[in-house]
């Protein structure tokens, strides 16, 4: 973005060869084929299996039973390793859980800045052990409050924040230095980590000791969620810029959270929610190297998101082959000398499109069980869904349950006493195999467009998305795919349960302090800082000195997206198919 330079690389498939359609039955050993002979062929004629085929979630096929054979070229030297150490399928740390558990990190968000502070007072009280916040869908937009667009949103799916004095609010009373921030922002990510930051400093805390995780992704945006504001270059800048920014001021901090959930809330497979993901992050790697960084100077605090759905193996096998595919990539394609900068760090979610308004205590069955495939597969951080998403936020008592699902796990089921404990299973290891090879595909498919960015613009992933999204409804309408309590079991006149409502008053309150804030800051500085602003973004500087300066005078989030909107343009996405 900075230069002409051109980092683009190509790579290479690992040296285990598959190919590119599902590989035939290999030949079956002499004591398998006894096997079959004596003890399978009786067991079918005297119970049929339900076949003819099994699948995962996202259709791949199943095997009956998987050998030594399945595994033909698997070197668990090359391919395992061992904790902690390169290509890190089976985790990036020695002990993994065994020496710390993982971090639990409940999204939370909802009506005012003062609202959702008592509620993240509430879960770090109850054992939550990392701040996650949402914000409301005008945030996300970049628009305040008291916007005409903002009508009937305020708080709805998130917390309202407009300026630095609702995120005052927000972290009030909160110990910044001694626990991480996770934000789930995109668009005007930039703005609202400057106005975390602006609270920190004017709190005492340093912003070299201050973490969390900043989400930032906008080529997900693009792909699945579209909450985006400007255009696909412009938008890249702003997310190099805070990446650059926070190498040089916040080292324990992780500007951008590439993810992958929003992508699998879309509709994808596995495999795609792996492969665009993880290209994405290939796409801010080269874009922050052309903006002059070396790349072992700020690839260490890149972390990614999943989603978990309930596919048990077959998310283990996603996570684990997220870590050997980014070390890989890394080291092979952008040389990174350290460590650190081979290790794929990543939160994990629950499935959220999994859940059901239909029999919703159900829902706390699928949580536990895409929580447990997040934690087989190595997992650093954890929110679990509460059981009545489908129907609204979280209420305090569902939330509750859904941190105590994370509890019960951490210290009653004794996963967390061995490392990697699915570390060999021919099953598990041949997914593994079979999603990198499939991973490797895509991403030479996106080299050959261009790069993400192209691919994006040409609408690849999306057509990709969409196609999975439509294969697994047929597959749903069909009972191909069974929903307990949707497409089977079904049940009539089912009680109501409680629901979180989002008071209408909380929009009221909102534009309320908007126009006390107006009249009470000093305008000549806020005019000046946007002024700035503006001339920052018609030319190449990083824009974060001057986003801090405006939040400082206390200009509001929509009053910077509105000079940047008028400097970038703002984004419409083109129909595709």
């Amino acid at each position: 973005m900075r230069c002409n330079e051109d980092v683009r690389h190509t790579v290479k498939s690992p040296v285990v060869n598959l190919k590119s359609e599902r590989e035939p039955r290999r030949q079956t050993s002499s004591g398998e084929l006894e096997w079959q002979e004596k003890i399978l062929k009786p067991a079918l004629e005297s119970s049929p299996e339900r076949r003819p085929i099994f699948t995962t979630t996202s259709g791949v096929p199943v095997e009956r039973l998987y050998t030594p054979a399945d595994l033909a070229g698997f070197d668990p030297g090359r391919d395992l390793g061992a904790a902690g150490e390169f290509p890190y399928t089976r985790g990036i740390h020695a002990t993994m859980y065994a020496g710390k558990l993982w971090t639990m990190r409940q999204f939370s968000g909802f009506g005012t800045p003062e609202e959702t502070n008592r509620r993240l007072h509430y879960l770090l009280e109850q054992g939550q052990t990392g701040l996650s916040i949402a914000f409301d869908l005008p945030t996300l937009m970049g628009y305040d409050g008291d916007h005409p667009l903002a009508e009937g949103e305020v708080g709805k799916c998130g917390v309202a924040v407009s300026s630095l004095a609702d995120m005052e609010v927000l972290l009030q009373g909160l110990p910044l230095e001694r626990v991480t921030t996770s934000m789930t922002i995109n668009s005007p990510a930039a703005i609202v980590w400057a106005m975390y930051l602006v609270v920190a400093e004017k709190s005492g805390a340093d912003w070299k000791k201050i973490s969390g995780t900043l989400q930032n992704d906008i080529l997900k945006e693009y792909i699945a969620q579209k909450e985006f504001i400007f255009p696909p270059a412009p938008s890249m800048r702003l997310v190099v810029d805070s990446i650059v920014f926070a190498a040089r001021e916040t080292p324990r901090w992780n500007p951008i959270s590439i993810s992958g959930y929003h992508i699998r809330e879309a509709g994808s497979t596995a495999v795609q929610e792996l492969a665009f993901t993880l290209r994405d992050g290939i796409e801010y790697v080269e874009w922050v190297l052309r903006a002059g960084l070396k790349v072992d100077e700020f690839a260490p605090r890149l972390s990614f998101f999943f989603n978990s759905h309930n596919d048990l193996f077959e998310e283990v096998a996603k996570f684990r082959a997220a870590r050997k595919v980014w070390a890989q990539v890394m080291r092979d394609r952008f040389g990174a000398q350290h460590p650190r900068s081979w290790q794929c760090r990543f939160h994990t979610q629950t499935a959220g499109c999994s859940l059901t308004a239909q029999q919703p205590y159900n829902n706390v069955i699928r949580t536990a069980i895409q929580a447990l495939a997040g934690l087989l597969g190595g997992t650093q951080s954890l929110h679990t869904n509460s059981l009545d998403e489908a129907w609204s936020l979280p209420t305090e008592k569902a939330a509750t349950l859904a941190l105590r699902t994370q509890q019960v796990l951490a210290h009653e089921t004794g996963i967390t006493a061995a490392v990697d404990p699915l570390a060999g299973s021919y099953f598990v290891e041949r997914l593994i195999l079979e999603t990198e090879r499939a991973c490797y595909e895509y991403f030479d498919k996106i080299d050959a467009l261009g790069g993400m960015v192209a691919a994006i613009e040409q609408g690849f992933p999306q057509r990709e998305i969409y196609d999975a999204a439509y294969a697994y409804q047929q597959a749903v309408e069909r009972k191909e795919k069974i929903i307990t309590g949707v497409n089977e079991y079904v049940m009539e006149d089912e009680p109501p349960i409680e629901t979180l409502v989002i008071d209408e008053k909380a929009a009221a309150r909102q534009k309320q302090k908007l126009a006390g804030l107006r009249k009470s800051r000093d305008n000549a500085r806020v005019q000046s800082a946007l002024e700035s602003l503006v001339s920052a973004a018609s030319g190449e500087s990083n824009l974060m000195p001057y986003i801090l300066e405006c939040v400082r005078s206390y200009a509001t989030l929509g009053e910077m997206c509105n000079v940047l909107r008028r400097v970038f343009g703002a984004y419409e996405e083109p129909a595709f198919r």
